[in-house]
Parts: structure tokens; sequence; C-alpha cells
């Protein structure tokens, strides 16, 4: 089946979204799935292909958020899918060390130099969460901050003023989280250094650390202003806090190094995940030696986990990091030149439609805002026109593409996207435009 001849007809999907309702909150097991931020009923997934998503009624679709960003070679790609079956063969989990636990470790350090020694969790929110107690450790000081938008998982500490879900369902924070804890958590606008600097003045010898998406992915796709990234280096270095770059999103994605590596960004604590893991549950954080000492049992800081450094999220990610490192050159162009294409030609599309559409785009991640833009913080991106992101989404899907379901989600491209995917996207885009 091709995009242009999707039919709308997902009679089983429905029918396992009303079963689902039935166990999970709103049917879903994580709340962007559910499709309140652009409507319509929530295709289910049965299986995936190279750039294509197949749901339980048997419609194809184009793939542009590859589970939210893993999927960075594309759906069940052979050596991941051969690694993974090697290693369940011997067991899904041990609970115990493994040699490729450290096979791994050594292709991440290689990718980022300033990731000396890591720990290896089970999600991104585990990740993060660790840094912020290990950043606290260090420091001795409590006090933490993100930026508006900004999303670190669901710890109590960093849901304030957070993208993604968060701002998809408008919520400035959560139930159950309590205010004293919220209140050590300074959220600020994101591209602003004097607000930083501000912050640092207003709380002298009490900030830990300072936590951001290098390129925020969580309220839409947000490049760092020329600058930036070197000035709050610059500034936590000055004032006596660690600077954590969460790149669980974005590592291994914009660049073999992240955007680490693409900003010649030096922190002193990393995180990771997604990609790392090739699509299977994996989180990653880590710095320098003298700060990952101080994690347990080498050191005070405690973190465990039954789950961490798994073996079939280690072979899955040896696949995956190691053929970005064996095929750099040749992966990292061809997504590129593939994001480039179909980003520029739908935002063509939209300007001969007469539709206002920002395109903020870096390597192969991106977001179109529906707004005039620019858009360079939080505060920008959500005066974008949901409601037409919401028809524009519907009326993609309706013609066999799958873009992320919230205006505040980043898009991504996989290497196997290709120029028959990259055409019909645009084609789609020409006839949504018309009719969205």
């Amino acid at each position: 089946m091709t995009p242009e001849s999707v039919a709308s007809v997902r009679s089983r999907s429905q029918a396992l979204q009303k079963r689902a309702e039935r166990f999970f909150p709103g049917g879903v097991n994580s709340p962007v799935r559910a499709f309140r931020a652009v409507g319509g009923e929530p295709p289910f997934i049965e299986r995936a292909e190279g750039a294509w998503l197949i749901d339980a009624d048997g419609n194809r679709y184009i793939d542009y958020f590859g589970s939210w960003g893993p999927m960075i070679l594309g759906h069940a790609f052979p050596p991941v899918v051969e690694a993974i079956e090697r290693a369940a063969r011997y067991s899904a989990s041990f609970g115990a060390s493994t040699a490729a636990e450290a096979d791994l470790a050594e292709r991440i350090a290689v990718c980022y130099p300033a990731v000396e020694k890591m720990r290896f969790v089970s999600s991104g929110t585990e990740a993060t969460m660790s840094a912020i107690r290990l950043a606290r450790a260090a420091t001795g000081r409590k006090i933490v901050i993100k930026f508006e938008g900004c999303y670190h998982g669901h710890a109590d500490g960093l849901l304030v003023k957070a993208g993604s879900g968060v701002a998809t369902f408008g919520i400035p924070g959560s139930a159950g989280v309590p205010e004293e804890i919220a209140h050590l958590t300074l959220a600020l606008p994101y591209n602003d250094l004097s607000a930083v600097e501000a912050a640092f003045d207003a709380h002298r010898d009490e900030i830990a650390a300072v936590i951001l998406e290098p390129v925020v992915g969580n309220a839409g796709c947000i490049p760092p202003a020329p600058g930036y990234l070197a000035g709050l280096r610059a500034l936590t270095a000055n004032r006596g806090a660690l600077l954590i770059v969460d790149e669980v999103m974005t590592g291994f994605r914009v660049a073999l190094g992240g955007a680490c590596e693409l900003y010649g960004l030096v922190p002193d604590l990393v995180t990771l995940g997604k990609i790392v893991g090739g699509g299977l549950p994996v989180g990653v954080f880590g710095g320098k030696r003298q700060l990952m000492d101080l994690v347990s049992p080498a050191g005070p800081m405690y973190q465990a986990g039954t789950l961490s450094g798994n073996p079939l999220a280690m072979a899955a990610g040896l696949a995956t990091v190691g053929h970005l490192q064996e095929h750099a050159a040749e992966v990292y162009a061809r997504l590129e030149a593939a994001a480039k294409a179909v980003t520029e030609g739908v935002a063509q599309e939209a300007a001969r439609a007469g539709v206002a559409v920002t395109l903020n785009r870096v390597g192969s991640m991106w977001t179109w805002f529906f707004t005039p833009g620019p858009v360079t913080n939080y505060e920008q991106a959500v005066k974008s026109d949901t409601a037409a992101f919401g028809r524009f989404h519907r009326a993609m899907l309706h013609r066999g593409v799958w873009l992320p379901p919230s205006q505040f989600e980043a898009a991504f491209i996989s290497a196997a996207h290709g120029d028959a995917e990259v055409q019909a996207t645009v084609a789609a885009a020409r006839a949504a435009f018309r009719t969205a």
C-alpha cells in the first residue's frame, strides 16, 4: 500500500484502543501516544521495517518519529536484530556483570571524550535523575537550573516548565510533585544567557548544576544561539556549578559525538539514551573520572538498577553504535541530505499554500512550527497554531506519513529513508496543505 492510497479504516486499531482503555490510564503507557494534542484516533502498530510502520489494519506509514529518535538506522536493522537474537539465546538478563557492558562503554568513550567513566541505567529519566544527584553530591549544593520547554524525564524536580507531553497538555508541572522539591529547580528561558547570570547572582554558592538539552527537542526542535552553549560552560565553571548536557535525544543523532562534538562543548556530565540501546531501554550518565568515582560502590552517592547494562540492550547498542562508527561519513551524509530535502520540500509546499510555517532543523532532527517565527525559545514555540498542526498531522497520517503527535516534539529521519520516501512525503504535504 502506497502513502497516497492509505485508507482511513482503522477498525482493528479502534478495537485495540477500547480494550487498552480498560487497563491503562487513557489507554496508553505514555501520554503523547494518546494523540490528544492532534486529534483523531491513534493507530496501533504491529510491526515496522526500515523507514515504514505497519498498523494493525495493514496501513503503511513513512515514519518520521523513529520511536522518538533511536531508530537512526531504520526499524529492524538486520545487524541489530541478529545481535539481540544472539544475546537472547544466553538469557535476557543475568543481574550480573558482562563483558558487553565495557565493550559498549569503550565505543561510547571514543565518541565522547568528556565521558571518562559512565554508568548504564534503563532510561533517560534514570540517567538525568542520577546525574543531578551526583552534581549535588559533588558540590554540596541543592538548586538546579533547567530551561523552559526542556524535558529531562519525569523525576519530581524536573517537572517544572517541562516540554513534551507536559507542554502538550498545558500542565505547568504535575500533580504529586511537592512544592518543596519544585522550589529547588529554577526554570529559565532557553537561549538567554543573561537570565542564567542573574540566577547565579541571586543564588550565590547555592546552584549545583545547570542541565539542558543542547538542542531542545521536547518543545519542538530549537537550536542554541551562537555562543550560548560556550557561555553556559564558562558561567558554570566560574561559579562552581556543574554543566550537565542531556543528550538523550541528540546523542549520536546530530553527529557521531552528538551535540558535544557538533558545538565543541566539554561538559562535566553527559546523559545519553535511546540510540545507545539500538531502540531497547537504556540510559547512560557519565563524565569526568573524579565525579564518577563518587558513585557507589566507589563513592558515597548511591545508584543501582537490576536491569542496568542488561545484555540485550548492550548487544543492540554495540551493533548500532558500531555501525555508526564504522560508516559515519556515509550515514551522516545520507541523513543530512534526506533531512534537508524533506524539511525544505515540505516548508516550500507550506509557503505555496500560504501557510505560515517556520522550519528549525539541526541535522536529522527538526520541527515545522505553525507560526511565522522565529522560534528560539519555549515562549515563542507555544505561540504556534497547534490546531493547524493537528489538522496537518491528521491529513498527513491519512496519506501515509506518521509525524510526531505533538507540535512540541522533534521529528527524525533514518538512514533507511530514501528518495522515494522523501518525494512521497513532499507530495503528501502538498495535498495536505490544500485540505488541512
